[in-house]
């Protein structure tokens, strides 16, 4: 009996995917969890596993098609059958009429779709032609179904002539056509250059228009002096990046978080507005904001309260870098009770970041300056980082934030009594 396997949700957000490539073909025997093909969401690149054990009967989709989720994209079979005439991709109207008008009364042949001419790459790959200004429309591909790899990119590099920036985009120039590149164009007060939003980044307006008119934002900022955690943090250092990883002040601050979480239960809650209930989680799942070549992606750390600092760390690094490279899994963009945003890794004292939903509140870190304090009645230099919690007011009151935030502060402050044995 045949089984019409549709594209699956695969994440929060996403309704649609690319796909990148496939890994079988028609006629092929596939096992349960079998990996089908790669598909390119607005959030990573999945792979999508068979459902069932079977025959591959007939594939609906190409390699740079765009799939919605619910489209039938493959369908299964045993030996022998065949797909039935009304599960048979549709053909288009104006292509029946054209045949009927050529053919007479003969039978319409089967329609199958023509090969496409947008050209597969990796998000890694494209963002390497961007960076050496490579038009990647004129790469041809040596992989696998014409796919494009690095190495192409790097000799189509080489053998093209030095070429201005605009040159570099030939979707650029006045009068080319083009859906895939920026483009040229004119208003009253002078030349623009339009460029079309990527899938992460229609993504990323959508929820930031949903939060900012959906959630009364309010924020409230605190001063830390962390000098004695800078001290720390040096000497951990190095033992870190011999493991292959970084250590910031975000998993020390992460960890001060958690803490301050279960004694502040309502800034780890969302609001279910339509049962008016206040949801308090019981988990400790934080979201940290990654700046990619796509947009803002926010990995998430799961049961951060069962991990020490360094572990804490290494996670950062790994998912930051999944993040990056658009090789994160969905399931590590998902599930988040509560958000921080290291603005301070690019500079700032101070912004006003707007929550992630569901979530009632997202933490703001910012750029440590040393500057002149008086400690003990004497003027002496200082580490300082600004820290700012925006927060749902439906959720929580202006007092719960800044008792949440003063414990914050304390912890950081002093590290001692909550670090040195959570290495």
């Amino acid at each position: 009996m045949v089984y019409e396997f549709k594209f699956p949700d695969v994440g929060e957000g996403v309704v649609e995917g690319h796909i990148v490539k496939w890994l079988v073909k028609e006629g092929d025997t596939v096992q349960v969890d079998q990996i089908l093909a790669e598909i390119e969401t607005a959030k990573a690149i999945v792979e999508v596993p068979s459902p069932k054990a079977g025959r591959i009967l007939k594939i609906y989709h190409q390699e740079g098609d765009t799939i919605k989720v619910g489209e039938t994209l493959v369908m299964f079979g045993e030996q022998g059958e065949q797909v039935p005439q009304q599960l048979m991709p549709k053909v288009p109207t104006t292509t029946i009429e054209t045949r009927q008008s050529t053919t007479g009364n003969l039978p319409a042949t089967p329609y199958h779709p023509q090969p496409t001419t947008q050209r597969i790459a990796l998000p890694a790959t494209r963002k390497l032609a961007e960076k050496l200004g490579i038009d990647i429309s004129k790469v041809n591909g040596t992989g696998q179904g014409g796919r494009i790899s690095d190495e192409d990119v790097k000799a189509a590099s080489v053998a093209a002539p030095p070429s201005s920036p605009e040159a570099m985009h030939p979707a650029t120039q006045p009068g080319t056509p083009s859906r895939a590149g920026p483009k040229i164009s004119f208003e009253s007060f002078g030349r623009t250059i339009r460029v079309p939003m990527s899938n992460i980044r229609k993504v990323i307006a959508k929820r930031m228009v949903e939060a900012a008119f959906t959630i009364p934002h309010v924020t409230h900022v605190e001063e830390v002096d962390v000098t004695e955690l800078d001290k720390i943090r040096k000497e951990k250092k190095d033992e870190a990046e011999n493991k292959g990883f970084k250590l910031t002040f975000l998993p020390f601050v992460m960890k001060a978080c958690i803490v301050a979480l279960r004694e502040h239960p309502y800034i780890n809650a969302s609001i279910d507005e339509e049962k008016e209930e206040i949801v308090l989680k019981k988990y400790y799942n934080i979201g940290f904001a990654v700046d990619t070549g796509q947009g803002l992606m926010v990995p998430v750390i799961k049961n951060v309260d069962n991990l020490s600092i360094m572990q804490i760390a290494k996670e950062i690094t790994k998912l930051a870098e999944e993040a990056r490279t658009r090789e994160i899994q969905p399931q590590n963009l998902q599930g988040h009770s509560f958000c921080i945003t290291n603005i301070g890794s690019v500079g700032g004292i101070m912004a006003t970041p707007i929550i992630n939903p569901p979530d009632s509140a997202i933490l703001g870190m910012y750029r440590m300056n040393e500057v002149p304090r008086v400690v003990h009645g004497q003027i002496v230099p200082r580490k300082v980082m600004n820290l700012s919690l925006t927060f749902d007011h439906r959720t929580i009151d202006g007092a719960q934030a800044g008792r949440f935030m003063l414990s914050i502060k304390k912890l950081l402050e002093d590290p001692h009594q909550l670090l040195l044995d959570v290495f």
